[in-house]
């Protein structure tokens, strides 16, 4: 993303064309990387977005509104406490840093005069908002950090970030510029500008070398001075309604020299962007969730569906298990005498024109209650049949439902498209599916009746025999 240096300079500069003596109304935290304050100035309420999302880290003028949790969190209660009727009397940036600094004046609790500053630094991961007292110390931030260099916990003097690289608005003449940049060799004018100077992005080079119609590997001191003007020009409009937003895909933007008729046009651009970008994120999200989701049942009802066919295709073998119950039933007078059972006997087969069939035996049971075992064999199949008939189905259908799902959620379009797929689906297949896990088995009743005990009186004992 490249809200750099040189966008929070002209984000800053529009902020003071507006907000100078606005009064802080009111404070909402939206989520833990967003602070928004309302503030009141010259007739007009403003939204003061504060964000430190480590994607979409920025500080705009907002005109969209965003739902607050009905308790209000720690941070948000802070900052309530210290700053709701204080009034803004400066908004500065440091550099071309991504460091910004609001402070507040008006009267404390006990009616004295006192000012807090309200730091936000915009670094990636790193972007944090700290809260300072007169005295520059920390009351409080939003992420508390300790690093070799710097500690962000509360009663802490507040310390500057680090910065290793060169200020451009320090430099006097183009002589002392490309004095800087010719100690390095490079590949791309952009890459080297960006890793020598403070706030200067990548995407914000590139798209001068555009507009300039240079090529970024150009080692011409011309052209580099072209650049160095070009900035020097876009740094002097800052503030300005000659200065706009650049969209150059749905995911970055830089900002250009172009003048425009909007009212603080890089402050409303941004809003825009990012709004459209959250909802687009937001939706994305919320889809790859429920995808998710989904796709997990589809994978426990594929399997269930697996299942099902394996004990369907055991349910082949049962009308084989009834022919050698019979076969074997048939021909018990030959095995009446035998102790010694073998582990398979061969027998004709009369449903096959007496052709020969081979039987296997368990050698530890009789002929007789082999023939038994092959008949239960025979009636438990026959009866899971007609069960895994109903949940192959059943089974199906809910496969064929899931299926259905995903190809609606491949053509939704909006979150509320998202939410109502989402509650269909948990009302029609995964709450039933939880409902049943959950169910407790019944305990039994110890009466006689549920029991089935037969009582009988021996020798003046009642005894109670329970049937299987």
């Amino acid at each position: 993303m490249a809200f750099d240096g040189i966008i929070t300079k002209s984000v800053v500069s529009e902020l003071n064309n507006i907000l100078i003596k606005a009064r802080v109304n009111k404070i909402f935290e939206p989520n833990k990387n967003e602070i928004i304050l309302s503030l009141y100035n010259n007739g007009e309420n403003y939204l003061l977005d504060i964000n430190i999302h480590p994607e979409n880290y920025r500080i705009n003028i907002s005109k969209h509104t965003k739902p607050n949790p009905a308790n209000a969190m720690n941070y948000c209660m802070l900052l309530r406490k210290y700053l709701i009727g204080f009034k803004i009397t400066s908004i500065k940036s440091y550099d071309l840093e991504r460091i910004i600094k609001i402070r507040f004046e008006g009267t404390n609790e006990i009616h004295d005069n006192t000012s807090y500053t309200l730091i936000i630094e915009l670094m990636g991961r790193r972007s944090n908002v700290i809260l300072l007292n007169s005295k520059g110390n920390i009351i409080d931030s939003l992420k508390h950090i300790i690093t070799h260099s710097r500690e962000i916990l509360p009663a802490r003097p507040y310390q500057y970030p680090e910065i290793f690289k060169t200020s451009l608005l320090e430099l006097k003449s183009f002589d002392e510029f490309y004095k800087i940049i010719s100690q390095y060799s490079y590949a791309k004018i952009s890459k080297l500008l960006s890793d020598t100077f403070i706030g200067i992005s990548i995407p914000f080079i590139e798209n001068i070398l555009n507009e300039l119609n240079i090529d970024d590997d150009s080692k011409d001191i011309n052209d580099l001075r072209e650049i160095y003007n070009y900035i020097l020009d876009f740094i002097n409009n800052l503030g300005t309604n000659n200065i706009s937003l650049k969209k150059l895909s749905d995911k970055d933007y830089t900002i250009e020299l172009n003048s425009t008729n909007i009212k603080n046009p890089v402050n409303a651009s941004i809003d825009d962007f990012y709004y459209s970008k959250e909802l687009s994120d937001n939706f994305y999200n919320q889809k790859s969730n429920l995808l998710k989701m989904i796709l997990s049942s589809l994978k426990k009802c594929s399997k269930k569906l697996e299942n099902i066919n394996a004990k369907l295709a055991e349910c082949e073998n049962m009308d084989k298990y009834r022919l050698y119950g019979e076969l074997l039933t048939a021909n018990l007078y030959k095995y009446s005498d035998v102790i010694n059972i073998p582990e398979s006997v061969t027998l004709e087969n009369y449903y096959d024109n007496n052709n020969l069939i081979s039987i296997k035996l368990d050698v530890n049971k009789s002929v007789n209650k082999n023939a038994e075992r092959y008949f239960k064999k025979y009636n438990k199949l026959k009866n899971t049949l007609l069960v895994v008939t109903n949940q192959k189905k059943e089974a199906e259908l809910e496969l064929k439902y899931i299926e259905s799902i995903i190809f609606s959620i491949d053509n939704a379009k909006t979150i509320e498209e998202i939410e109502e797929i989402k509650n269909e689906f948990l009302e029609n297949v995964e709450v039933k599916r939880v409902n049943y896990k959950n169910l407790k088995p019944t305990k039994p009743k110890h009466d006689s009746e549920e029991l089935h005990l037969n009582k009988y009186n021996i020798n003046g004992f009642d005894v109670y025999v329970r049937k299987k």
